[in-house]
């Protein structure tokens, strides 16, 4: 009988920064190589805090608020962040924006393109499983070991400590799962059209894509719809599956999620 192939070493690692905690777990590859690539993507994390925190006055996005700097005179990522942004609001018809109270914040796409970002400079480093959990969305890459596919807990909103689903990145090399809703932070979901907090029967909505810088756009925009209209438009785009959950404790989701759960 044969012994069952062994699991990769994993490598993990919780980093306090841009306001929260980023988990890392990486299997496989040459340890120095992954390690190093692990400290490349943590010392990104902290840049990204620098250049974009909207609690920093020193910080270029705050300065660019201000006029103090143009988008040509920051760093590259700014333009690329700003020009996410303004795809992701063109493409949710505005409930996704990157302005809060008239003033610049693309707060709302730049954790989900860090988290992105730093879990793909580690797997391009060799590692043969990645999973980077920025404050509890999360981005995978590759598998944690032989024909054992990532797999990630959706927390129950209207249960706390229960599970209202379990995804799987079975069969995929690279998935992410976004949830936005008031369970961890309260109310925190802005409606764009008003600038006051989303009215919605949504307590949460759980989207599941390959990659987390649209999954949490889109997560975040189809809360502030509502149920009946972010189900609709959450079908019609393109390998996105989606979990929402009212407070009435109604389950609602995309047709092709249950093929993504187990």
């Amino acid at each position: 009988m044969a012994e069952p192939a062994q699991a990769p070493p994993a490598l993990r690692h919780a980093e306090e920064v841009m306001g929260t905690v980023f988990s890392f777990d990486v299997r496989g590859g040459e340890p120095a190589v992954v390690q190093a690539a692990l400290e490349e993507a943590i010392a990104q994390l902290h840049r990204v805090d620098e250049v974009f925190s909207t609690y920093r006055e020193d910080s270029q996005i705050s300065r660019l608020a201000r006029g103090e700097l143009t988008v040509e005179e920051c760093d590259p990522e700014v333009a690329e962040v700003l020009g996410l942004g303004a795809q992701a609001e063109r493409l949710s018809e505005g409930w996704f924006s990157t302005t809060y109270q008239g003033e610049l914040d693309p707060t709302g796409i730049v954790k989900g393109w860090a988290t992105e970002r730093a879990a793909r400079l580690i797997a391009a480093a060799g590692a043969s499983g990645v999973s980077v959990n920025g404050g509890g969305d999360v981005q995978l890459c590759g598998v944690p070991g032989s024909h054992r596919p990532w797999r990630v807990g959706v927390s129950d909103p209207l249960r706390p400590g229960s599970l209202a689903a379990v995804v799987s990145a079975a069969g995929v090399d690279e998935l992410a799962v976004a949830t936005s809703g008031t369970a961890e932070r309260g109310t925190h979901i802005v409606d764009p059209r008003t600038g006051k907090s989303a009215v919605t029967d949504l307590v949460a909505v759980t989207v599941v894509g390959p990659r987390l810088t649209w999954v949490d756009a889109w997560a975040t925009a189809a809360f502030a719809m509502g149920s009946r209209q972010a189900l609709d438009w959450l079908e019609s785009l393109p390998d996105i599956e989606a979990l929402l959950i009212t407070a009435g404790d109604e389950v609602r989701c995309t047709g092709g999620l249950a093929q993504r759960l187990g």
